[in-house]
């Protein structure tokens, strides 16, 4: 994943997991040993999309909780009618606001991986996302960006989006991002650091967004990481 990145951003990079390493906890759940090794691999896919931001836009918990595989809380929650319910949902990753970021270690390990899909990515994602209150796919913005601009963007992006996905037409961007805008902004930032070309194809305005706010664009490291993938 890192191929394409200059050296002077792969020493950020180093930097900036140093960093969260020294300000975050790492936790087993269940008795789970996190090694240190397992503590590098998620502290520098965390750095990735802070990387022009800074450790700044981590602030305000300290947890990260690693199970071994997915995990099935159990949760009560008070339906429109005041009822309440005893839910379990599987999962495999998951961010609580002022709280821990939770993730799986089997889809953990291998998230470096070039197929559109970065558990790390998507969790931090929420966390930048959650920077004004609850996640809802309206990150605080850098100034010189313009709200009603990324409002227009993401709301006829995930309109259309949905719509795709309701017909069965898959265009490489998991339909899990038509469950609700928090996760319409998560998937795409996945997809936004390892395939940027299919956000490019389809949401060329979302793209643009997305690269103004997480101040670089990946479609400049596509080509060099496809010419070292030519050469090993």
């Amino acid at each position: 994943m890192l191929a394409g990145y200059s050296e002077d951003e792969k020493q950020s990079l180093r930097e900036l997991a140093i960093l969260f390493l020294h300000h975050k906890i790492f936790e087993g759940a269940n008795g789970f040993v996190v090694t240190q090794a397992m503590t590098l691999i998620i502290a520098l896919q965390a750095s990735i999309p802070i990387l022009k931001l800074g450790l700044e836009g981590y602030q305000g918990w300290v947890s990260v909780i690693v199970y071994p595989a997915g995990f099935a809380p159990k949760r009560v929650i008070v339906d429109e009618f005041g009822v309440q319910h005893s839910v379990q949902s599987n999962l495999s990753g998951e961010a609580w606001q002022r709280g821990p970021v939770v993730l799986a270690w089997n889809d953990t390990e291998h998230a470096g991986i070039i197929d559109g899909h970065n558990l790390v990515i998507h969790e931090f994602a929420h966390k930048l996302d959650m920077q004004t209150g609850d996640a809802n796919g309206f990150p605080p913005l850098h100034t010189g960006m313009s709200s009603s601009a990324w409002f227009e963007a993401f709301s006829k992006g995930f309109k259309d989006f949905e719509h795709r996905c309701s017909r069965g037409k898959h265009i490489g961007i998991n339909c899990y991002a038509a469950a609700s805008p928090a996760e319409y902004f998560a998937v795409l930032s996945e997809v936004f650091f390892e395939r940027p070309d299919i956000i490019l194809q389809h949401y060329p305005k979302v793209y643009q967004q997305l690269r103004q706010y997480y101040r670089q664009d990946p479609l400049t490291r596509l080509s060099k990481r496809n010419l070292h993938a030519r050469n090993i």
